[in-house]
């Protein structure tokens, strides 16, 4: 059921074009995912599974396929990290945000991980990424996100954006501010959004967008960009959370957001004081589009851009410090037996949290005192007299860094997945297991009987 004052509000806001939006929301959701550039190439993912699918015309790795056919979220290539299924207009704001290697980026209401995955992608594995979400179920989610797309350069943090406003002033060139909000736009997608909808709850979203977008413009360095956006339809969290945000802070501006068939500029008629250049913003209307409804808008932070950071060392600390060689033996040695010279990179940076070790991303701050579920990539178990692989160290890997792998057919693939061994024939010890091409997980191979490793978890049933 749409709430009647929305109906309301909405009939009033859009005149004629009302019952077009109105048939929209009844009319079935798109589906779409995202391609992992890090792990494939389109050309060859499409000539792989033969799927039926289209371009997504904001976003070049985006694709829309049919939901009633196709189902990727169950294929292994989904489980490899091959793709991210996104909400099509949810892939906009990251692509709004241009993040380039080598930055510091802030991902400050990250979870689920649409946008961290893709912002990730960008920057190519360069620089540091802190991706944050404030509550510990969903920051968890994300956190096995960025993991399954094989991200090695960001620290996933659960701390409140006082928290982080405090331990990070002017230190990030970009910032992504996916806003909590009233939901409206996910309607037709969540029927749940429709059924939690009051018009206090609009006014309570707005009120918390205000201290969220006044934390961020704390954290974002001079000449930095930053990118406000929500899957709502509400003026008043939309052009008028970014009218009172620019209202109180003069130093930042409106930059124009290239426009879409489709896309409509934001509405300075629809709230009562309008902050100057409001059409540089972007809504998406699902009765316009094909996606739901989203709003966004990229503001930048006056003053001189410091330019892509080249990081010599590492800023701050972490638990006891970055290892020395001689404080890993068993994992230099599984390096040594497992993976070919090209990662040479994964013996630096090392920190140990428990019996945890993890690649520190470069140029990482000091996170004492923070809420951290991941402080880089995580490489495995440090046990005794040995040393375990991760399951984020597989997703990292490709085949063509290990010295052993295990290539294997969409159909075996499923048998792994299952957490069944396995006949295999080779060099005892760790193998790297693949579908197509693509990493999965790690098996260990002892008397031709391929030993299962896949997380117990994640395993299918």
């Amino acid at each position: 059921m749409i709430p009647k004052a929305f109906e309301t509000r909405m009939r009033r806001l859009l005149g004629e074009e009302y019952d077009a939006f109105r048939t929209s929301l009844e009319q079935e959701k798109y589906q779409a995912l995202r391609l992992n550039p890090a792990k494939a190439d389109a050309g060859q993912w499409r000539e792989q599974t033969g799927w039926e699918i289209s371009a997504v015309p904001w976003c070049p790795e985006g694709f829309y396929y049919d939901g009633e056919t196709l189902h990727p979220g169950k294929h292994p290539y989904h489980n490899a990290g091959v793709y991210y299924i996104q909400e099509p207009s949810a892939m906009l704001p990251a692509e709004c945000l241009h993040a380039q290697p080598g930055e510091r980026i802030l991902d400050l209401c990250a979870a689920p991980g649409g946008k961290s995955t893709q912002i990730a992608a960008a920057m190519e594995g360069r620089g540091l990424l802190i991706s944050n979400e404030i509550h510990p179920a969903r920051a968890k989610i994300l956190s096995e996100n960025m993991e399954r797309m094989g991200i090695s350069n960001a620290l996933v943090t659960n701390e409140t954006p006082e928290r982080l406003a405090e331990r990070f002033p002017s230190f990030f060139d970009r910032i992504m501010v996916d806003a909590p909000c009233s939901g409206e736009g996910m309607f037709r997608k969540n029927e749940a959004a429709a059924e939690e909808w009051s018009e206090e709850n609009v006014s309570l979203c707005a009120a918390r967008q205000d201290g969220i977008l006044s934390c961020a413009a704390r954290m974002l360095a001079p000449g930095g960009r930053m990118v406000y956006s929500t899957c709502t339809f509400a003026p008043e969290e939309n052009e008028g959370s970014v009218s009172r945000f620019l209202s109180a802070h003069p130093e930042f501006s409106l930059i124009p957001i290239p426009k879409c068939a489709g896309m409509e500029p934001g509405r300075e008629e629809w709230v009562t004081q309008p902050a100057r250049g409001l059409e540089r913003t972007v809504r998406l209307f699902p009765h316009k589009i094909r996606g739901e409804g989203h709003f966004a808008a990229v503001m930048q932070k006056e003053g001189a851009a410091a330019g892509n950071h080249i990081f010599s060392a590492l800023t701050g600390s972490a638990a006891g410090g970055i290892l020395s060689e001689r404080e890993v033996p068993e994992y230099l040695e599984f390096v040594s037996q497992t993976l070919h010279a090209s990662c040479n990179k994964l013996q630096e940076n090392l920190v140990r949290f428990a019996d945890q070790l993890y690649l520190l991303p470069e140029g990482a701050p000091d996170i004492k005192g923070l809420k951290v579920l991941r402080p880089g990539l995580h490489l495995g178990t440090m046990k005794k007299g040995r040393f375990e692989p991760g399951h984020a160290l597989a997703l990292y890997l490709g085949g063509a860094d290990v010295q052993r792998w295990a290539e294997l057919s969409v159909q075996e693939a499923g048998v792994y997945l299952r957490g069944e061994t396995f006949p295999w024939e080779g060099d005892k010890g760790w193998h790297l297991i693949c579908v197509d091409g693509y990493s999965l997980g790690w098996g260990k191979l002892a008397r031709g009987i391929m030993k299962n490793h896949y997380p117990k978890g994640l395993r299918r049933v």
